[in-house]
């Protein structure tokens, strides 16, 4: 049975805050010129009696000569898809802006992975938005939405349209029935930027039945904001939602489904505009005290109890879902990204902190334990003083759990851009680095990394450069992260 405030407070006083309510998910520290925690290993002998010797990661990241993706030795690339290149199945370009991205696993060896296309506005400001395919468009004006792509172990590649019509498509997450959940990261209401339809909801995407996304149905019971992801408690059925917003900052919700539901294939689309119950996060710290804004954790290991209050118009009639609470009603946190289910419950990434927050950071991940309903805090990125010098890593977006332990993060902040992985032990290192200069030699501009999700078996890492949209496979000598402290 979860935690009350007053449990919470009491547990915390007398153990210390975060010591009993932890849970078996390891603190992982900060990247380089962060706000490191001290790494518990050093000077330590490993089991059998030698000294300490497996640094995380795989080495150095090697140049490439393509100028394309920086990677270490022995590691290796292939482009999947590539937006003004690659073609749909149905002759249209790929679309450009790659964003969220999720893996399924098909027949005979076979890849699938649905895919964002973060294009905000009408069609017309697009030189490539995703097609109007017959009976998968929700409103014919907007220019995003999802494709399909089929990867084959002999190289062969195919894509098509899973959802198109919508607007903003950032990231979303895939749902323990094997589909994928994709969210609007807008609050455009008919009539704005020229849109014919509402924006800011989730829908969802099958990739193995193209029949099964026809006539799109946006899920109003999760609400109409600016959705960033979600992920599915497959125990509870509960659904829990990020908000990428500020003026104010936005916030974290869950959905708690109708008495009786269950979960399954196309089960979304039946459910009432007003089914169930939306909430968002109220926390509090050791000693009983509310927290507004998550910013204010300065410390690995801080550990939050979190209550849940419920909103009243989720559908923002009138007023945007996060404004409609005052300052002392919830928890709020800038940059709400990316999320990923993994160890009992789900990590949640805030990409940064400025002005609009109390505090200011490069990136927190925060892991929220349902049962104990409490927020860890993972990871802390102090501020990047030059983001334009290797080595240091800020504004964590797109994140999944690696199958080699630990998290593996994709990066969205200033100058250089990287894929980098975080060890259950408390150490970062890079795995990725983007190279593609889309700048000049005197001012290089680096798109972000999205979409950092692995194949079914493991043995792939698929991530994508937003801009101008490139799906990228990453196969090399993986291995297993240490995990020891």
């Amino acid at each position: 049975m979860p935690f009350t405030r007053r449990e919470f407070t009491k547990q915390s006083a007398l153990t210390g805050a975060g010591i009993a309510l932890t849970g078996t998910v390891a603190a992982l520290a900060t990247a380089p010129g962060a706000l490191a925690a001290e790494d518990s290993r050093q000077g330590h002998d490993d089991e059998s009696g030698h000294g300490h010797s497996d640094e995380p990661g795989y080495g150095p990241l090697v140049p490439d000569p393509k100028g394309i993706l920086a990677l270490p030795a022995g590691f290796s690339y292939r482009i999947i898809t590539h937006s003004g290149v690659t073609k749909l199945d149905s002759g249209e370009y790929t679309p450009s802006n790659h964003d969220g991205t999720a893996t399924f696993e098909g027949p005979r060896g076979v890849t699938l992975l649905v895919n964002n296309h973060e294009l905000s506005g009408t069609r017309a400001g697009w030189e490539h938005p995703v097609p109007l395919a017959e009976g998968l468009v929700y409103d014919p004006i907007a220019a995003g939405g999802c494709t399909v792509v089929e990867t084959r172990r002999d190289g062969h590649t195919a894509e098509w349209v899973g959802i198109a019509g919508t607007s903003t498509n950032c990231a979303g997450g895939a749902s323990p029935w094997g589909t994928w959940l994709t969210c609007e990261e807008t609050e455009d209401k008919a009539g704005k930027n020229g849109l014919l339809k509402d924006h800011g909801y989730v829908f969802e995407v099958d990739p193995y039945d193209k029949r099964a996304n026809r006539d799109p149905r946006p899920i109003k019971a999760f609400g109409r904001y600016a959705h960033e992801a979600v992920v599915i408690d497959p125990k509870s059925g509960h659904a829990y939602l990020t908000e990428d917003a500020a003026g104010p900052n936005g916030l974290l919700y869950r959905w708690v489904p109708p008495h009786g539901f269950k979960h399954g294939r196309g089960k979304l689309r039946t459910l009432a505009d007003d089914a169930g119950v939306l909430q968002a996060t109220k926390c509090f710290d050791s000693s009983g005290q509310f927290v507004d804004d998550l910013s204010r954790a300065t410390k690995i290991g801080t550990v939050y109890g979190v209550d849940w209050v419920d909103v009243v118009d989720r559908d923002a009639k009138t007023v945007s879902v996060r404004k409609q609470f005052g300052n002392q009603d919830v928890t709020r946190a800038r940059k709400l990204e990316g999320m990923w289910w993994g160890d009992g419950g789900a990590y949640i990434v805030s990409s940064f902190a400025r002005a609009e927050s109390p505090v200011q950071h490069d990136g927190q991940v925060w892991f929220y334990d349902p049962k104990r309903r409490t927020l860890t805090l993972k990871v802390l990125l102090g501020v990047n003083a030059d983001p334009s010098k290797d080595g240091a890593f800020d504004g964590p977006d797109n994140i999944t759990v690696s199958p080699y332990g630990g998290l593996v993060i994709a990066e969205d902040g200033e100058g250089i851009q990287h894929l980098f992985g975080a060890t259950e032990s408390g150490r970062t290192y890079p795995i990725a680095r983007n190279e593609l200069n889309a700048g000049t030699a005197e001012k290089p501009e680096y798109s972000e990394f999205t979409g950092v999700t692995f194949s079914p078996d493991g043995k792939t890492l698929f991530a994508n450069i937003q801009t101008p949209g490139i799906m990228l496979a990453i196969t090399g000598p993986w291995k297993r992260q240490p995990n020891r402290y």
